[in-house]
């Protein structure tokens, strides 16, 4: 039960940060469909710190350098799909589709190149932190980790920032109706750029988080296992408003989780289902949520819609 609990925690972690960022996103008028990309960069970013780090590193250094690192590879990343989208108008679904594929490419490549540098008989594209992972434990032998505060707190400051100030509001009013926030004085290019770097720097903390779940290393060929969409399922369930993704993200964290640590429980051992359906349980979930919610969910009225100037 208690690693059930961890599990639920890490994954509704990672679920609930990359799901808020794909909020900012889209309230600013861009839709993200790129963060499974976006997760697999900052996870990049963040293991690379990591395993550089040399023995003896103070647990702060190692916690704020990595987190900072994916941050940045997230938004730098993320603005493939900002100018993409928001200069060339291009169709924010496509882009987004070939960032996630570019993704797991690119870092596979970065990670193999590093490594055979190092070694030439090693091109493996796995990265190792075992070490710096421990910075990040709350409780030694437990994956409660500073990841699960820190969630929380970036899950209050998100909702602030979007209902009690006034940054929050003009990038909302960016994704409802932008001709009507340009002619007050609102720069609708700007506020799309803030929300689309936004979710790119929640996205690749969500994805640092994601590779540090109860383990040492990460094979980066294996990209993040769908979370991005999942996570895209979390916030449309949600109804793009940060309470209520945070309890979509529990739910869809819990039976994650439960594919992780079915074995421990008797009555569902005792069902001889085979292991890769409980490994499909959120996704089933993602797709059930979808159809029964999806039609009713009030999404930003503007989401997916190049801005125009001359428009009105």
């Amino acid at each position: 039960m208690i690693l059930l609990i961890q599990y639920t925690l890490v994954f509704t972690s990672v679920l609930m940060l990359v799901a808020l960022g794909g909020c900012f996103s889209e309230h600013s008028g861009v839709i993200n469909i790129g963060l499974e990309g976006i997760m697999v960069f900052g996870a990049l970013g963040g293991a690379l710190v990591m395993s550089a780090m040399p023995a003896g590193t103070s647990a702060f250094i190692i916690i704020v350098l990595s987190i900072l690192a994916a941050m940045v590879m997230g938004i730098l990343y993320s603005l493939l799909l900002a100018v993409a989208a928001i200069n060339f108008k291009a169709d924010q679904t496509l882009v987004g589709t070939a960032m996630n594929l570019l993704g797991t490419a690119a870092a596979t490549v970065i990670v193999k190149a590093l490594n055979t540098s190092v070694n030439p008989n090693n091109p493996s594209s796995t990265l190792q932190y075992i070490n710096a992972k421990k910075a990040f434990l709350l409780v030694d032998g437990y994956e409660f980790n500073w990841f699960m505060p820190l969630a929380l707190c970036l899950l209050v400051l998100a909702y602030v920032i979007l209902y009690k100030t006034r940054f929050g509001l003009r990038l909302m009013s960016c994704g409802e109706h932008p001709q009507a926030a340009a002619s007050v004085g609102i720069n609708v290019y700007k506020m799309r750029y803030a929300g689309v770097m936004i979710s790119g720097l929640l996205g690749g903390l969500g994805g640092l988080v994601y590779i540090t779940a109860g383990v040492s290393e990460w094979k980066f060929e294996n990209g993040v296992a769908g979370f991005g969409f999942l996570a895209l399922a979390v916030m449309i369930f949600g109804g793009w408003k940060p309470f209520r993704i945070a309890l979509a993200a529990l739910l869809f964290g819990f039976f994650r989780a439960l594919s992780n640590v079915y074995t421990g429980f008797d009555l569902l051992a005792q069902l001889n289902l085979p292991s890769t359906v409980y490994n499909m349980l959120p996704y089933i979930i993602s797709l059930v949520v979808l159809v029964f919610f999806s039609k009713n969910s009030a999404a930003p009225k503007a989401e997916g819609i190049p801005y125009d100037q001359g428009s009105r």
